[in-house]
């Protein structure tokens, strides 16, 4: 059954004679259900041990005497062909049945007085076949499951040879997979680990090594992550997995990450600084103007001068007002405050604030509103007033003379929403076509020698952008006959909010004071800023007595009952939030004044701060009148007691 030829030997059909009792025998003994056949220089079968039967159904009989290589798979006869003696040799051999049966050959030369025959040891290993077969499926098709996959996959034998490898296994090392295939894995993973990887073999679940380099076919390294996962067919541990992520991208990424974190903190901490350093002493500055306003001068200059004071003061404060808003829109932290609210008289506000500014300059400003605006609406008015406040003054500011005017229509409607278009038209310097696309730029500026302000920090166009935008609209320069210019702008509302009912003109603000007077405890470390609040509030008949520190207002809220808590925020010894968290929990409802956060820190989440912390509401420094009286008008108008039940 191999294709060498043999000289004949007439004795060898026999069973008796030196060579079997010298080589025939003895290997019969030593092979015990192996096939032991000997071919004689005719290729026909000179001897056939019992054992073929067991294993390819023939009785020895039906073998001696004949050529028996038609029995081999036509596939392998070309194997069998090129056979050597020196190699082991895996045919296929037809089954009495028809069915193939593997068979492994050694090939033992044996001479007999000169003729040359071969006496042949087969060993059944279909059932080794047939593992291979399936381990090498479950190989390729684990492999290919994750040819798409980002991770590369090895799988290696028990002695550390590669077997298989998939595609990103070949992007990962540099190498093909034919040349990884059969090389052992210590080329990728080096000397140190390849033991440690073996010792995996024992355990049937997927582990984590301590690899963090592969080595590449280059000579370069890749950082990774890598798993080990046992390959087990039929309960027989077979090698292992290699899977490999490469994480130096991802690691590149998380620097990356973790570096803009800490810049965008860094940002944070000093603009909640810089918020909190200027706005103190703004406060002091424009409530103690505002005190003075309210008194009677003999000479008009001292009242002229404290305009000047106040129009400054409120000028700055607009421009840290746009940084901080600005910072917080390109930090994605801006959020929409969404509530009740009456188109026309959120617009007129806008017209209101500035025309007295329009009047200085002998400008006409007005408003129309087109049929088919619902009076009311829902959403952020508050964001809405900023955007018209941006554009209008712009408008005022580089016009000269003629007109400003601001026009409103509705664009489309569906189910509850209305989408609506804001047109404000100047007759002033106009904009060119050079600065038209860059004029939504941060800090850009129309910066001609007629019209320089001096004011402002160009950024309230890109700020009304952002906004814009949050607001579901767009916004853009549009174009007109004639000097001047026209921004026009989008933004959509919900017809409905939760718990909307019907408008009714009886519906506006009431001015009205509280129904009585009021026993007020501020908490605040500032002298000046004491000073401007005790002034705003004994003015308008309320007690008020004044500590420095949350452990002082323990004290006082020990001592006697208050209707109001004006709390700041950053004190020494206990801040505000401290203070809120134990008043909470110490005091009952009944005993607990309304408590106001009044803080310099004007950045996103100081408000949900201070009401997680247990206080009712928010009022940002400085703190002018009217502010203040509104803050109290909500929670005192129509209170007949003003504590808490």
């Amino acid at each position: 059954m191999n294709g060498v030829q043999i000289k004949p030997n007439e004795e060898a059909a026999g069973t008796s004679g030196n060579l079997y009792e010298d080589s025939i025998y003895r290997l019969i003994a030593g092979a015990f259900r192996d096939i032991v056949y000997l071919e004689g220089p005719d290729r026909k079968c000179r001897y056939c041990s019992s054992s073929v039967q067991d294993v390819l159904g023939y009785r020895p009989e039906q073998l001696l005497g004949r050529d028996n290589r038609g029995l081999v798979h036509p596939e392998d006869k070309k194997k069998l062909n090129s056979g050597t003696l020196d190699q082991a040799m895996e045919l296929r051999i037809r089954h009495a049945d028809g069915h193939d049966v593997w068979l492994e050959f050694k090939i033992n030369p044996v001479d007999d007085d000169g003729v040359l025959n071969y006496l042949l040891e087969a060993r059944d290993i279909t059932e080794r076949r047939a593992m291979e077969r399936q381990l090498q499926e479950t190989i390729e098709r684990y492999t290919s499951l994750k040819k798409y996959n980002h991770d590369a996959i090895i799988s290696v034998d028990l002695e550390g040879k590669v077997i298989h490898g998939n595609e990103r296994a070949e992007i990962l090392t540099g190498y093909s997979i034919s040349e990884l295939t059969g090389s052992s894995v210590e080329i990728l993973v080096g000397e140190g680990h390849m033991g440690g990887i073996l010792d995996y073999e024992a355990d049937v679940t997927p582990k984590q090594p301590n690899i963090d380099l592969i080595y590449r076919k280059d000579g370069g390294t890749v950082e990774v992550l890598t798993t080990v996962a046992p390959i087990v067919i039929s309960g027989n541990r077979w090698g292992f997995y290699l899977i490999i992520k490469d994480i130096s991208e991802e690691r590149r990424l998380k620097i990356e990450k973790e570096l803009a974190e800490q810049m965008s903190r860094a940002k944070s901490d000093f603009l909640a600084v810089m918020s909190h350093e200027i706005r103190t002493p703004m406060n002091g500055v424009i409530g103690m103007t505002e005190l003075l306003l309210e008194m009677d001068y003999p000479d008009p200059l001292i009242q002229e001068y404290l305009e000047v004071i106040r129009s400054s003061g409120n000028t700055l404060l607009a421009i840290i007002n746009d940084v901080l808003d600005f910072a917080k829109i390109e930090a994605g932290r801006t959020e929409l405050t969404e509530e009740d609210f009456f188109l026309q008289e959120t617009v007129e506000s806008v017209i209101h604030m500035l025309s007295a500014s329009a009047e200085g300059k002998g400008l006409e400003l007005g408003v129309a509103f087109e049929e088919g605006i619902p009076a009311r609406l829902y959403g952020d008015s508050g964001r809405l007033r900023q955007i018209l406040v941006n554009l209008v003054g712009n408008a005022v500011k580089f016009t000269e003379q003629g007109s400003v005017r601001v026009e409103v229509s509705p664009v489309a409607r569906r189910d509850d929403r209305i989408k609506l278009q804001f047109r404000v038209e100047d007759t002033g310097i106009g904009i060119s076509e050079e600065d038209r696309g860059r004029l939504f730029e941060p800090f850009m500026q129309l910066d001609t020698p007629a019209h320089r302000q001096g004011e402002g920090t160009g950024l309230g166009l890109a700020i009304s952008k952002r906004l814009v935008e949050l607001l579901g609209g767009s916004i853009e320069i549009g174009s007109k006959p004639g000097p001047g210019a026209v921004f026009v702008f989008t933004a959509e509302f919900a017809l409905k909010g939760p718990g909307h009912s019907a408008a009714t003109a009886g519906e506006a603000t009431s001015l009205e004071p509280p129904a009585k007077r009021l026993r007020i405890l501020v908490a605040e470390d500032n002298e000046v800023n004491q000073l401007v609040l005790l002034k705003m509030l004994e003015k308008r008949g309320h007690s008020v007595r004044i500590v420095e520190d949350g452990l002082e207002v323990l004290d006082a809220l020990r001592e006697e009952e208050f209707d109001l808590l004006l709390l700041d925020v950053q004190m020494p010894r206990m801040n505000g939030l401290e203070a809120a968290r134990i008043i909470c929990a110490t005091f009952p409802p009944e005993r607990r004044p309304i408590m106001i956060a009044v803080t310099a820190n004007a950045l996103k989440d100081d408000r949900e701060r201070c009401l997680e912390a247990g206080m009712d509401e928010y009022l940002s420094k400085p703190l002018k009148s009217e502010d203040v009286v509104e803050m109290i008008d909500r929670f005192f108008r129509n209170s007949g007691d003003s504590r808490r039940h």
